[in-house]
């Protein structure tokens, strides 16, 4: 079970993190409050029980029937010959850059090998993937799809050869959810909104005949004409503002740092990068949060 950390503050600097994890022991006892808490009940004994560490190994002691716990097992930790320090300190990097981190650039700040930084990298991205906002979408919605990589000549329509297409939902002052999806089409791009988004609601879109089946689905609807320079409208018989600058928004972020961070961008671990970058949006304004829900769900 995940437990807040006691130590959460609203700030949490490069200072705040050496001083909260000296070491490997203070990295080890931490994945146990975070997983664990102070007091649970014990899966041998079947007691709510305290822990003790014990001294000459990594677990707990149930206090009541002495069973061990591991807190690094069944995690990446278990058996990873990098130490736990660095590990946090990895993590720590991703949760408070604005624009990700590359291999190299994660070579150069744990003092580890390419092929290591690059794979902790992906490691620590699977989980942000994982570990993000997974309840329904509701009130005013926005909903659209991006497009990563170069322009095709004489392509027409949304034409996808060679290019990655990324597709989202964003509520409005709320989180986004977003996926890799094969094409722009009604098949690819509906189901992320029948999966993630709760009837009745109001979903804005672009004048895409992808999204045209909306209203037989059971929402509201309304579209802005980006054909004829409008980006923006109020829909009086609904109540609401229709545009999708919110969810644009979050496009030309995620597209400015792939360009700023990666050298290349592979379609293969497209999904990873989008998955980071989206979970340090919904969350980046409780970066304490942020590292716990990671260490907890590794």
């Amino acid at each position: 079970m995940e437990q807040k950390s006691k130590s959460a503050s609203p700030s949490f600097s490069v200072r705040d993190f050496f001083k909260r994890f000296p070491d490997d022991e203070a990295c080890l006892e931490h994945i146990f409050n975070v997983r664990f808490g102070e007091r649970h009940v014990c899966r041998a004994c079947g007691v709510e029980s305290t822990f003790h560490r014990m001294s000459d190994r990594r677990a707990w002691a149930c206090a009541h029937c002495g069973d061990h716990l591991y807190p690094t097992a069944g995690t990446i930790f278990q058996d990873t010959r990098t130490p736990l320090q660095v590990w946090f300190y990895a993590i720590y990097l991703f949760v408070t850059t604005r624009h990700g981190i590359s291999g190299k650039e994660l070579q150069r700040q744990l003092g580890v090998t390419y092929k290591t930084a690059w794979r902790m990298g992906h490691k620590i991205r699977e989980q942000m993937e994982k570990s993000d906002f997974s309840g329904f979408l509701s009130g005013e919605i926005e909903a659209d799809e991006a497009y990563i990589g170069g322009r095709q000549k004489g392509s027409r329509g949304r034409s996808t050869k060679g290019k990655t297409v990324i597709a989202g939902v964003k509520q409005r002052g709320g989180p986004i959810k977003a996926r890799v999806v094969p094409d722009a089409s009604k098949a690819s791009l509906r189901p992320l909104i029948l999966d993630n988004v709760e009837r009745g609601s109001h979903v804005s879109t672009d004048e895409w005949r992808a999204y045209e089946l909306l209203v037989k689905d059971g929402y509201r609807h309304g579209t802005v004409n980006h054909s004829k320079d409008e980006w923006a409208r109020y829909d009086q018989l609904e109540g609401v503002n229709v545009s999708t600058n919110s969810v644009e928004n979050f496009w030309r972020h995620f597209k400015h740092s792939m360009r700023s961070t990666h050298i290349s961008e592979s379609q293969k671990h497209m999904p990873k990068y989008l998955g980071e970058f989206t979970f340090r949006a919904n969350h980046r304004d409780e970066v304490n949060q942020m590292f716990d829900r990671l260490i907890a769900r590794f």
